[in-house]
């Protein structure tokens, strides 16, 4: 299992320097998590932590 929930943050910077260059508005949450690889993440890697009352 793998502990990565997030793409790196160099990969990050690059997608938004490439999207700042872009004339088109834009990409839908569903695209955005698909071209940072968010969609490749399981449900259990989703979860999130309890909360402590």
């Amino acid at each position: 299992m793998s502990a990565t929930t997030h793409p790196p943050k160099h990969l990050v910077r690059e997608y938004l320097e490439r999207r700042t260059r872009e004339q088109k508005p834009p990409p839908s949450l569903e695209e955005v998590r698909r071209q940072l690889g968010w969609d490749m993440l399981t449900p259990a890697d989703l979860k999130l932590p309890a909360n402590r009352s």
